[in-house]
């Protein structure tokens, strides 16, 4: 497995911000955001310094009951390899569209076996268009389906046993479903397979009325990094990404958080 070290989400709003922050050893890009063809000057720069930058895809809906759109596939693996992404490609363990509507989110899918074998037929006809490794990403949720027949660390088991797949494993996320949904995310780090680990993300949040909300807007918090220590007990993560999406704050807030992650390191 490549050591990618610690990065952050490139976003064109920062672009000069990233390619002069100190301690950034890699960076992720939104491939919706992207055209293949016309590359960012600054995403080119980067790449140029040798900096790797992995495509992480929205919109793929591999967790809905509707084939997936073989466009969106087309376009995440065009820049898979104009990028030359040395890890893997990514999505989401969640479905965004159904009977023709898209719902804007990202939302998690029903843990049944019926809803696995979907997931497990998408990420396959994913697999099979792309060059690079396809990762899987666990999502926040506000809600959980009933009547689930696994656990969350059964459904990603099985799901990377039967294809292959790798996880991209979002501790932020981990965070907000111990907030709003009482899970544990220790108990999940103990049972998810880590083996299968292509890197992790980090991103910050605020809590209102008692909900937790995964904004990727505000500054990561202290138990955010917690659960980044507890994965770090378990494994060594190929690397560690900062997302943030909006807000933005000054590039020494930002380096500070970079910093704040390679000291959980």
């Amino acid at each position: 497995m490549d050591t990618l070290g610690v990065g952050i989400g490139w976003r064109s709003e920062i672009d000069i911000t990233v390619e002069r922050l100190p301690g950034v050893d890699f960076v992720e890009i939104v491939a919706e955001n992207l055209n293949p063809d016309r590359l960012p000057e600054s995403v080119t720069i980067l790449r140029e310094r040798g900096l790797p930058v992995l495509p992480h895809a929205v919109s793929l809906s591999v967790g809905g009951a509707e084939p997936v759109d073989m466009k969106r596939v087309e376009h995440l693996a065009k820049l898979a390899d104009v990028l030359d992404a040395p890890l893997a490609a990514s999505d989401h363990v969640c479905f965004v569209r159904a009977g023709g509507l898209d719902s804007g989110h990202l939302m998690p899918v029903p843990r049944t076996r019926e809803a696995l074998d979907v997931l497990v037929a998408n990420v396959k006809t994913v697999q099979a268009n792309l060059n690079v490794p396809f990762a899987l990403e666990n999502i926040a949720a506000l809600l959980e389906w009933p009547d689930a027949e696994l656990t969350e660390a059964q459904f990603l088991g099985e799901l990377t046993e039967r294809t292959g797949c790798l996880l991209l494993v979002d501790v932020a996320n981990m965070w907000a479903n111990a907030r709003n949904l009482n899970q544990d995310p220790v108990k999940l780090l103990d049972e998810l397979p880590l083996e299968r680990l292509a890197y992790v993300h980090v991103a910050g949040g605020e809590e209102h009325n008692g909900v937790y909300h995964d904004t990727h807007t505000h500054p990561v918090l202290p138990e955010v990094l917690d659960v980044l220590s507890e994965l770090v007990k378990r494994t060594k993560p190929p690397g560690v990404l900062l997302e943030r999406d909006g807000d933005y704050p000054s590039d020494d807030d930002l380096a500070a958080e970079l910093q704040a992650i390679r000291d959980r390191l």
